[in-house]
């Protein structure tokens, strides 16, 4: 079993192969094997999980399983804590009410990289960051909830999913998770691999 993480850079395909010419993981990691364990999208960067096991990359991608994830978001506006207390009760989408997420206002990380583009800056509109983890994977959530509350998403970093960050990974890097890691992961209660260890 091979669980890979990788820091996505933007704009990278979260699929090994092209037909416009886009980048791919295949321009930062050799895995023939492996496949993303959930998506992260074009114009998202961060961590991305890819496995060559079919029921731990369930595991960690299904809503099913509440795997938290969590995002450092660059954001319209700086959100009051009225909208934080909507993040955090959840917001209705067009697919639904979310699972309640934990969400604070934070500084601007001081491990941050540049982004290729950067973002649009318009002079007159203030922008914030917050740390935001959920427990559920709908498309483009995180961005369909800020935009929900007036706050549309500007840059969108993954950095956690469950047990694992890209702590220490720069974009483009990857490594694969230790034995250690993996180990105490599958012993994690409920886990449908737990028994077939």
């Amino acid at each position: 079993m091979r669980l890979i993480l990788l820091n996505k850079p933007f704009q990278v395909l979260t699929r090994f192969a092209t037909q416009d010419g886009r980048a791919t993981l295949a321009n930062h990691v050799s895995a023939p094997a492996c496949h993303p364990a959930g998506r992260l999208d074009y114009d998202s960067e961060g961590l991305l999980l890819l496995t060559d096991n079919g029921p731990l990359q369930a595991q960690l991608s299904s809503p099913k399983w509440k795997v938290p994830k969590t995002y450092y978001v660059q954001v319209e506006n700086c959100p009051d804590e009225t909208a934080l207390e909507q993040l955090r009760h959840g917001v209705q989408l067009n697919d639904g009410l979310t699972l309640p997420a934990e969400a604070q206002l934070i500084e601007q990380p001081s491990w941050l990289w540049p982004r290729t583009p950067p973002i649009r800056v318009r002079k007159n509109i203030p922008t914030a960051w917050l740390q935001l983890t959920i427990r559920e994977g709908r498309n483009r959530q995180v961005r369909r909830m800020t935009a929900a509350l007036g706050f549309p998403t500007l840059r969108l970093i993954r950095w956690s999913v469950g047990p694992w960050s890209i702590e220490d990974l720069t974009p483009g890097a990857w490594r694969d998770a230790t034995p250690t890691e993996l180990r105490a992961f599958l012993s994690t209660k409920g886990s449908p691999l737990k028994s077939s260890r």
